[in-house]
């Protein structure tokens, strides 16, 4: 048997339902040098994986408290020894040729540090993403998301790439600290994409390595732990990683979108979102810190970087893909 190239990490919290179904799809992989890991998050008795329900090479991490999505991925990646690490989503069921499409685009471009998936909504006619868009206020989405299917933007350069279905390279990883685990869930790939960008990598989306994701679009309900961490790793990720010439300018943008963010969600009912940006801000001290660390370690020029974001107020609105040509 061929030595494996690509680890494959799953973090599980309560995630039985989607279990086979994803079990089944990566086993059905056209490219077979990948080893699984899957990482449960303090599931309930009844909700823990089993490795009779996973492909035979398997192997499941247990941990007995929720350590959150960056760290149990932080917790598998420190182990893997595969030139490519592959962060997958237990309710995202990919493709036969996924994993071959994703290698196969991140060996012809020897920049490329990462590799995004197209991500299809399970079982509908729509998108759920084809790339994490990053707008210059610092306000992050999933560029498509909701949009009927139709043909996915060419391969080509996103700001980042959506840890439901990602690859990366482990030496990458590794150098840029892997996810930052203050941060416990969501935001933390954008964070993670940009300070690869920071230091000179390349982050593409495949058109052609596709899952089909489950994820919140099927409810289409946020949750007041989403709305908080949310709200609160955004503020985190354009204090930390946003560069000199870029943040000063840009703050008062930031602080106006952001404003009216919450405001949006408080007149809906909702004021997790408010609590969370209240909470980036009150801990903007020991972000600042991790700030100095990153900018200090910066390779790439902020009109490299300027160029990679998106500055259209109306591209927030529509979900706009913004990817970048290879050829520039």
């Amino acid at each position: 048997m061929d030595r494996p190239v690509a680890t494959i990490i799953v973090v599980t919290h309560n995630s039985a339902r989607w279990l086979l179904r994803m079990a089944a799809a990566v086993a059905a992989q056209t490219e077979t040098r990948w080893r699984l890991v899957v990482v449960d998050n303090a599931s309930r008795a009844d909700q823990r994986p089993k490795l009779t329900d996973l492909p035979a090479s398997a192997t499941v991490i247990q941990s007995e408290v929720n350590l959150g999505f960056a760290a149990a991925n932080n917790r598998a990646a420190q182990d893997a020894d595969t030139p490519y690490l592959v962060f997958l989503n237990p309710d995202a069921f990919p493709e036969p040729s996924w994993l071959s499409k994703l290698i196969e685009t991140i060996e012809k471009h020897p920049r490329a540090v990462a590799v995004g998936s197209t991500q299809t909504r399970a079982d509908t006619d729509l998108f759920d993403g084809t790339g994490d868009v990053l707008h210059a206020t610092g306000i992050a989405y999933r560029s498509s998301y909701g949009r009927s299917r139709s043909a996915p933007p060419p391969l080509g350069e996103t700001f980042s790439a959506c840890a439901a279905a990602m690859l990366v390279r482990r030496e990458a990883f590794e150098a840029a600290g892997g996810f930052d685990e203050s941060f416990f869930c969501f935001f933390e790939d954008v964070d993670l994409g940009f300070r690869l960008r920071l230091a000179g990598g390349q982050i593409l989306q495949s058109p052609d390595a596709v899952v089909a994701h489950v994820g919140g679009g099927s409810t289409g309900v946020r949750s007041p732990f989403a709305d908080f961490h949310g709200a609160r790793n955004r503020v985190w990720t354009f204090v930390k990683c946003m560069p000199p010439l870029l943040f000063w300018p840009l703050l008062p943008a930031h602080v106006l979108a952001t404003t009216l963010l919450v405001l949006r969600s408080a007149l809906d009912g909702r004021t997790a979102p408010l609590r969370g940006f209240l909470a980036g801000i009150t801990s903007v001290g020991s972000v600042w810190r991790a700030r100095l660390k990153t900018q200090r370690t910066r390779k790439i020029g902020t009109v490299e970087l300027a160029r990679m974001l998106a500055w259209d107020p109306f591209a927030i609105l529509d979900r706009r893909p913004i990817i970048r040509s290879l050829q520039h």
